[in-house]
């Protein structure tokens, strides 16, 4: 029986290869962008099984419109697919409000008002599964790069206590962390501060969305990245996070290394806090 996913920020990238993989296997999608014409190949290519929804993630009353127009077409939400998001670079100190507010409201707010939608929906059939697209970041942030860092490892942490809440009621989570990939993320999907502060020129500022030069040629394919997601979800023995490219492994192993020498090194400190037996 055909599945109905309900994937965001369709119109490229892993979002777009997620999206070819689920209708090549004859499920049904619904797809989403900022602009729905860009989804119009895929809806040509697959018109029975593929709506596409133009959704802005920071407007709850277009997230619940787009869930409705899931419902009415195809009946049901079987998985849901957090894939839309951007970065921003700025040091901590040049952040703006309102463009850390509006990130937050797209890689973080938005998903976890998806996830609310199609919760009581999934509860009731006691199945599903929502994929939530992290990044390596989310292990380890960089100069420039905390506040798209931190919305990434908010939405881990929350998809870890989504999990031991839901996966007794026969719905799964799983986390996705990619490394490079040869997407649109540092033209399209990259955006930046306009506080200058000179002192982080040599830090944050090397950075910043003008100073990078994309060469496109980053390891990663988006469709065999997508391919690999949809079958992962599909097993029984999924993981909880899923690492996707072989620079996103050595990256991760590498952080965590450090991160269990440095618990070692400090853990005679730390336990000096407990009370005195």
């Amino acid at each position: 029986m055909a599945k109905n996913w309900f994937i965001t920020g369709s119109s490229s990238g892993i979002g777009l290869g997620i999206a070819k993989a689920v209708l090549a296997q004859g499920d049904n999608a619904v797809v989403m962008a900022r602009d729905a014409g860009k989804l119009e190949p895929l809806v040509r290519q697959y018109p029975q099984n593929t709506l596409a929804v133009s959704l802005e993630l920071t407007d709850r009353n277009r997230i619940h419109q787009a869930v409705q127009a899931a419902q009415d077409r195809f009946g049901s939400i079987d998985v849901l697919v957090n894939n839309a998001g951007h970065g921003y670079r700025a040091a901590v100190e040049e952040g703006e409000d309102e463009a850390v507010a509006e990130l937050y409201g797209t890689n973080l707010f938005g998903p976890v008002e998806l996830i609310k939608a199609v919760l009581p929906q999934m509860r009731e059939r006691r199945s599903g599964a929502i994929i939530n697209l992290s990044s390596i970041a989310a292990v380890q942030s960089g100069v420039g790069s905390g506040y798209y860092a931190s919305t990434k490892a908010a939405l881990e942490l929350l998809s870890d206590a989504l999990y031991q809440e839901v996966s007794p009621l026969g719905i799964k989570v799983m986390v996705v962390e990619p490394g490079a990939f040869h997407t649109r993320f540092f033209d399209d999907s990259l955006k930046g501060t306009q506080v200058k502060i000179g002192d982080y020129a040599e830090t944050a500022g090397k950075t910043r969305k003008e100073n990078i030069q994309n060469l496109h040629d980053q390891p990663g394919d988006p469709d065999r990245g997508g391919k690999i997601i949809v079958e992962t979800i599909q097993r029984e023995d999924y993981p909880r996070t899923l690492l996707l490219g072989s620079g996103a492994v050595r990256f991760v192993e590498k952080q965590l290394r450090r991160k269990l020498d440095e618990i070692s090194k400090w853990a005679s400190v730390s336990a000096r806090s407990d009370f005195v037996q």
